[in-house]
């Protein structure tokens, strides 16, 4: 199986935004348990990028961010629930180049 035909299984195969430029940050780096994010905040989900895409923090508990990402990751995902440790701010470095 090609790759291509791989790619043509997901929602968004192809996102808008340059993904592959967010650093992947497993959730069990110190930089992912640290990561104090407010809502309103553009974030990404650290472990894979691509899958989830940039989203904003709409909603918080104490371990739990929502996050509306609006469909601009490879899973075409809008809104989820992501424990804290896995969502990282956008580097403001980054932010142009995206």
């Amino acid at each position: 199986m090609e790759l291509t035909e791989t790619l043509h299984n997901f929602p968004n195969p192809r996102p808008a935004y340059r993904l592959e430029l967010l650093p992947v940050v497993p959730p069990f780096f110190r930089r992912a348990r640290t990561g104090d994010v407010l809502p309103g905040e553009l974030v990404y989900y650290g472990p894979a990028p691509r899958y989830y895409g940039i989203g904003e923090v709409v909603g918080e508990t104490e371990r739990h961010l929502v996050v509306d990402f609006r469909g601009t990751g490879m899973f075409g995902i809008h809104e989820e629930v992501i424990d804290r440790r896995y969502v990282l701010p956008i580097p403001p470095e980054q932010r142009d180049l995206l």
